[in-house]
């Protein structure tokens, strides 16, 4: 023991004593502190976390770099170990005295002028509200008497006030254990990659030892760690600590985000703090995730590695899944594919038709021209084909937009004029438009860049009568009020009659049968309208539809524009959307819209047709003048190479007519019969060839009323 201090140094205790015994006389109830609850609703996390509709951790990001202090952690999920060790290093009778440790304060006082030990005696109690009034913290050579004084009158009158779990609470959420890392849960993952409720005796010696000197040397910070648990007895000696303090000393543990299910929210609600109530649904959002890699796995083979998912509860206008990327399918998993542009394929078709509809210049049975068509255009000859190079003549304006011919929806943009077909759209929510002779009659196949936010909700304004409503990822509270962050207003885009009419064609399972078959993955059991598209060299595949209640959108792909290898609409997306909106209506039912009141029912020759009132027809679609009957496909002296690569028995020639709806056709083949099938599958035989088209109403006489002749080699 080294020799008694001079009475010189006998002052400060005394004053110190003096101090204490003023406290005593003058209670503490004189400092004021907030109450528990506002130190934790205001506590400064560095995390901002993003909720889902229900209050579910969705998304967690750093938006401070500030030091590192993650959530809140209540007493209940902190490790009993962990608790009784801090205790045991700091505050031994923390549960026994009244903010101040009289014994505390004597023993250090004794040691003071004992020997070299400059060891303080504040309680947990007395740190903490060191923690809470910046004016009580210690400066490099200590605590002055005045603030001493005042942290002793605090801590009694904090004591006064709080509860011992809530001091203790505060305490492990707002001291500091090493370098940035504030509060517990940012040192047991920072530093052991733990939670705080998985802290063992081993863990609990370590990140106790910290809270003294957060800056201390590993030597220094071993010494404690095995002092601490030989004074608590565990079965651990410096044998077991100083290897546990150098591994978490020695390499810094990444703090990963506890959630992580939506990465590009972040970037959308820009510089965010604190908490971020969504409109998301959790559970949604992590099956769609789920559903999209799944889906993609499947073709991966096909060189598809990125996809993205929309879902709009279109009756609100709440987005309930952004899922932007593939992930960890992906080359380039942060980038948003939802906000990101790409041409919208045959996706645009649907609204082409609508603004026709709407300004009465066509109905859904008027009959438009699906044949081989060449346009002057400024860059020369504008030539559009149907993705199966085959053409059904003739066909009414359900059947066109059902089964998705191209050459019918070009020749409707251009009766209708590209620019108001451009500008129709802008009031459906496309932004960044280009101006109308930029793209041409080619507008109507989708040649404009758009983004799946933009689409989706493009849909949703069909599904909502034509009416486009902005919709939003974030609500004011938890009452489930919305907020549009854009201010953005309403739009009328589409008439009711025109939403309504199209909806019926994109949910007609039978006209759509055309070109995609009776049953395909945009078959449904309950109500659905839907829209495939694939954009050109298949670098993009979309497809969008919506029910009486969601509407999904969903685009596969490659966020770097590669192609992908024969991936369709119907093979790509549809998919993902299918199984989607069945999970949507796994305990809903969807069904079909009313129709307005102005629109009326009336036959056609195909059965009956939806018409606004006055633009319904008289009596049955008939053509008045029947059209003859014309031979489309094989042209005149075509000429046809047999494929070596492929079988002979599996290789046919398609012919097809148009026309002659009143007569019974007939297929000869250099002056044999073959069938009346329209088209008639005919397995090509090397040579010259007559095809002759006969009208054989009359029995026994059958008329040549059109010829073509090719050649096979």
């Amino acid at each position: 023991m080294r020799p008694w201090r001079p009475i010189g140094p006998w002052l400060p205790i005394a004053l110190r004593t003096c101090l204490l015994l003023v406290s005593l006389t003058f209670p503490g109830s004189l400092v004021a502190f907030p109450s528990f609850e506002d130190v934790k609703s205001s506590y400064p996390a560095t995390e901002t976390a993003y909720l889902d509709r229900n209050g579910q951790l969705l998304q967690e990001v750093r938006s401070d770099l500030d030091g590192r202090r993650l959530r809140w952690i209540p007493l209940e999920q902190i490790s009993e170990a962990f608790i009784k060790a801090v205790v045991r290093s700091e505050d031994k009778r923390f549960f026994e005295h009244s903010g101040t440790d009289f014994l505390a304060l004597g023993n250090a006082s004794f040691k003071y002028l004992t020997s070299d030990s400059r060891r303080g005696a504040s309680t947990i109690t007395m740190q903490l509200v060191s923690f809470l009034d910046p004016e009580l913290m210690a400066g490099s050579d200590g605590r002055s008497f005045a603030q001493k004084w005042k942290q002793i009158r605090a801590a009694r009158a904090l004591e006064g006030t709080w509860s011992k779990k809530e001091i203790l609470e505060a305490y492990l959420n707002l001291v500091t254990f090493r370098g940035e890392l504030t509060g517990v849960e940012s040192a047991s993952f920072g530093l052991l990659g733990k939670a705080p409720y998985g802290l063992n005796d081993l863990d609990a010696v370590v990140l106790s030892s910290l809270i003294r000197s957060p800056q201390a040397s590993v030597s220094d910070v071993q010494r404690r760690a095995c002092m601490l648990a030989h004074t608590m007895r565990l079965p651990y000696g410096c044998a077991q600590t100083n290897p546990a303090v150098e591994s978490a000393l020695g390499q810094r543990t990444a703090i990963r985000p506890l959630a992580n299910l939506a990465p590009h929210i972040p970037q959308v609600f820009g510089e965010r703090k604190g908490q971020v109530l969504t409109t998301l649904d959790s559970s949604l959002q992590r099956f769609s995730i789920e559903t999209l890699h799944r889906h993609l796995l499947a073709v991966r083979e096909k060189n598809v590695r990125d996809g993205a998912i929309l879902v709009i509860d279109h009756q609100n206008h709440e987005v309930l899944a952004y899922v932007g990327s593939s992930g960890v399918l992906s080359a380039a998993p942060l980038v948003d594919s939802i906000r990101s542009r790409r041409q919208a394929g045959s996706t645009l078709k649907p609204f082409v038709y609508g603004l026709g509809i709407d300004r009465k210049i066509i109905t859904a049975a008027t009959l438009v021209d699906d044949t081989p068509l060449n346009m002057q255009v400024v860059t020369g000859i504008y030539r559009p084909e149907n993705y199966d190079k085959d053409y059904l003549g003739p066909i009414p304006v359900r059947v066109a937009l059902a089964a998705s011919r191209n050459i019918p929806a070009v020749r409707m943009a251009t009766l209708l004029g590209v620019e108001p077909v451009v500008e129709s759209l802008r009031k459906l929510g496309f932004r960044d438009l280009q101006d109308a002779e930029f793209y041409g009659p080619s507008i109507a196949l989708g040649s404009a860049d758009v983004t799946l936010w933009e689409l989706t909700g493009a849909f949703g304004a069909m599904a909502n009568r034509g009416e486009w409503v902005p919709s939003t990822l974030e609500r004011k509270d938890r009452d489930l009020k919305s907020r549009n962050p854009n201010n953005e207003k309403s739009v009328r885009a589409l008439s009711p009659e025109a939403a309504f009419i199209i909806s019926s064609i994109l949910s007609d399972r039978e006209s759509r049968s055309a070109t995609f078959g009776l049953e395909n993955v945009l078959s449904t059991p309950f109500w659905t309208a839907v829209k495939t598209g694939t954009s050109k060299d298949m670098r993009d595949n979309w497809c969008v539809g919506f029910s009486d209640r969601y509407v999904v959108g969903v685009w596969v792909g490659n966020a770097s524009g590669e192609a992908m290898w024969n991936v369709l609409g119907v093979t790509g997306a549809a998919p993902v959307w299918l199984e989607i909106m069945k999970h949507l209506h796994k305990h809903e039912v969807s069904v079909e819209p009313a129709p307005p009141a102005s629109l009326v029912r009336a036959e056609v020759d195909y059965g009956k047709e939806w018409f606004i009132r006055g633009t319904e027809p008289d009596r049955a679609l008939v053509n008045e003048i029947e059209k003859p009957a014309s031979i489309l496909y094989p042209q005149k002296d075509s000429v046809f190479a047999i494929d070596p690569e492929i079988p002979t028995d599996r290789q046919r020639i398609f012919f097809r007519w148009s026309g002659g709806h009143k007569q019974e056709l007939q297929w000869h083949l250099n002056g044999k019969p073959l069938g009346q099938a329209n088209p008639f599958p005919w397995k090509p035989a090397v040579g010259r060839h007559k095809l002759e088209l006969r009208n054989c109403t009359r029995p026994l006489a059958c008329t040549t009323i059109a010829e073509a002749s090719f050649e096979v080699r």
